[in-house]
């Protein structure tokens, strides 16, 4: 099958096209011919070797995270689905590889795709998806009423965390930038903060919860807007104690993580908030919560730009310099 595959760690030219064999497909698995995937940070930082400490996938590894197409083979134990099921996922981050032609992944994972959507729409939104039910639901457990500040709503995990939020009850703040205050007002935020012209620690006050994609200053500056008691969960890092302990890591990267998240922790817990990080698994039985939203039109997909197949590391470099407007950058098989 045709692939796009990381042969070496460390730059965009360690990427190339090849052929590889077909998966082979377990008895829980289903073998699902790939009609779209989308491009997520995730893909540049595994390129780029950033989580080789406690992702050690064995090269070549083929990128990608999250995918829509059509079940064309089903392991001897699977229930769930039928040949010719069209279906979206976010494979386990032990079993990636949506760059590609196909792919074998446990029934567990995937979900009837939303009939709403184009495959390309429904690729959008997997691991976006369900990082912010993981967030926002799971973690948060954010109630109506409650103040949730979602970093970056343009972005790809902003655009779905804002209306998903909104569906909770949730009032709304998002950053944007001055071009995107429309979009994200359209999305549901109840208010958005021009981060060209405002620092969004000087206006909001008060929060239960901030979802951080960004990471750095940004994330420090938030712990200022949240009330006694509120959360801030970071997705862009750094790790904590928590998250070792669910990857099962050895003593060692336990420390470094406890070493990498000690001064958030720190400082979060001397204003009597809580830091935790989130890196989000894979679960059909979340997009299935998700897929009547979605149907329903209550949260719907953004996708900046299609690509072709061919054109996957042209996508990835897209995605990497800035370029998309909002939303997810998709590359499309067929």
């Amino acid at each position: 099958m045709k692939t796009f595959m990381v042969e070496r760690y460390g730059d965009k030219a360690g990427v190339r096209a090849g052929e590889l064999p077909d998966p082979q497909v377990g008895d829980d698995d289903v073998l699902v011919r790939i009609h779209a995937a989308s491009v997520n940070p995730l893909d540049l930082k595994l390129r780029d070797g950033d989580f080789k400490a406690f992702l050690p996938y064995r090269l070549p590894l083929i990128l990608g995270n999250d995918l829509a197409g059509v079940v064309v083979q089903a392991g001897s134990s699977v229930t769930r689905f039928e040949v010719g099921d069209e279906v979206y996922a976010r494979p386990d981050k032990d079993r990636i590889g949506t760059f590609a032609e196909l792919i074998a992944v446990h029934q567990d994972d995937v979900a009837i795709k939303p009939a709403t959507l184009t495959m390309e729409e429904a690729a959008s939104l997997p691991l976006v998806a369900l990082t912010s039910w993981q967030a926002l639901v799971e973690r948060a457990q954010v109630q109506p009423g409650q103040k949730v500040l979602i970093h970056a709503g343009s972005g790809g995990v902003g655009t779905i965390a804002i209306q998903l939020a909104k569906q909770l009850g949730a009032h709304v703040a998002t950053t944007a930038s001055t071009a995107k205050i429309d979009l994200v007002k359209e999305l549901g935020a109840d208010v958005v903060v021009d981060y060209k012209h405002q620092a969004f620690e000087t206006v909001l006050h008060g929060y239960d919860v901030v979802l951080d994609t960004l990471g750095g200053e940004t994330l420090e500056k938030s712990l200022q807007v949240l009330k006694p008691g509120g959360k801030v969960i970071g997705i862009a890092g750094p790790p904590d104690p928590a998250f070792a302990r669910e990857l099962g890591a050895n003593a060692i990267l336990r420390l470094a993580m406890s070493a990498l998240s000690f001064k958030i922790r720190r400082r979060a817990k001397r204003r009597n908030v809580t830091y935790s990080f989130l890196f989000m698994k894979a679960s059909g039985d979340q997009l299935r919560e998700l897929t009547p939203l979605i149907e329903a039109g209550k949260i719907r997909p953004v996708v900046d730009r299609v690509f072709p197949f061919a054109e996957t590391r042209e996508a990835m470099e897209y995605v990497e310099k800035g370029h998309a407007k909002a939303g997810k950058v998709v590359v499309a098989m067929t």
